[in-house]
């Protein structure tokens, strides 16, 4: 296997991608914010010199959405749009593949049916923005790269809505869940093998929509979740939970190109099933 570098590989997905390769037996380098900071353009670049990786997984982001809008509205765009601008000026430069992992926020919500990977985008949240930036930064600079959009993530080693549900039916007789917003859950494990089946099968450099087959709710995602639970969830609107960044009504993704590689996606049942039984 190609030598391998993993950035934000302390996070929800480059902690799953991590055990991934340990299990497959693959060799990586893997750096968290402290090892590499991305945002810094020379830093990286004396990295990339250093280690000259084949293959960059690029893991790292800011993806605190809310946040994003206002205080850290900076910090967003630095990491997202200039950091993803460097990996991708370094890992041009010494020829390496880099997979980048995008977002459903690219999109406004407003479309009835799935989103094709060619479908025009138009974030409306200052997260989307940037995530979207880094999208074309890596398009324009990369020779060799796939960009991977998601959705919805949940995983092992991560804040996410799972934890947050599992958490509150701790404390919690009765919960709200917002009824008006439908995507693709995303479980970590699907989305690091098919970052890694990408890479070993060669598959064609481009873009790609990869989150788990089926689409919910998020109150049908909760309801399956504390399905176990003695807790009681009833739907509420948007309206009646109002959050700082805009969230697409309508974000399903297609999965058409995902499974023309022949790549096998599970349902978000499937993957969350197994998720809960591993925690």
């Amino acid at each position: 296997m190609s030598k391998i570098l993993i950035t934000g590989a302390h996070g929800q997905l480059g902690t799953e991608l991590c055990h991934l390769l340990d299990e497959r037996g693959i060799e990586y380098v893997a750096c968290g914010s402290k090892e590499l900071d991305i945002t810094n353009r020379v830093q990286v670049q004396e990295k990339f010199n250093e280690l000259k990786p084949e293959v960059v997984f690029h893991c790292a982001a800011y993806t605190a959405v809310d946040k994003a809008e206002d205080e850290a509205k900076h910090l967003n765009w630095q990491v997202n749009e200039d950091g993803t601008k460097n990996v991708a000026e370094a890992a041009q430069k010494i020829s390496a593949t880099m997979v980048y992992i995008s977002t459903d926020y690219v999109f406004d919500g407003t479309n009835e049916d799935e989103y094709q990977v060619d479908a025009p985008t138009n974030p409306k949240n200052e997260y989307g923005k940037a995530k979207l930036a880094g999208e074309e930064a890596v398009k324009s600079i990369m020779d060799q790269y796939y960009i991977i959009r998601t959705s919805w993530v949940f995983g092992e080693y991560g804040k996410n809505f799972v934890y947050t549900m599992l958490h509150l039916a701790k404390t919690h007789d009765y919960l709200t869940v917002v009824d008006d917003q439908v995507g693709r859950p995303t479980w970590t494990r699907t989305l690091a093998e098919f970052m890694l089946y990408a890479i070993e099968h060669q598959i064609p450099y481009g873009t790609y929509q990869l989150s788990n087959d089926g689409s919910c709710t998020w109150y049908e995602f909760a309801r399956e979740i504390l399905k176990d639970k003695k807790v009681e969830v009833s739907p509420v609107t948007s309206a009646e939970y109002p959050q700082k960044a805009y969230r697409p009504r309508h974000s399903i993704m297609s999965l058409d190109k995902v499974k023309e590689t022949g790549f096998e996606v599970p349902t978000w049942q499937e993957a969350l099933e197994k998720f809960m039984d591993e925690v």
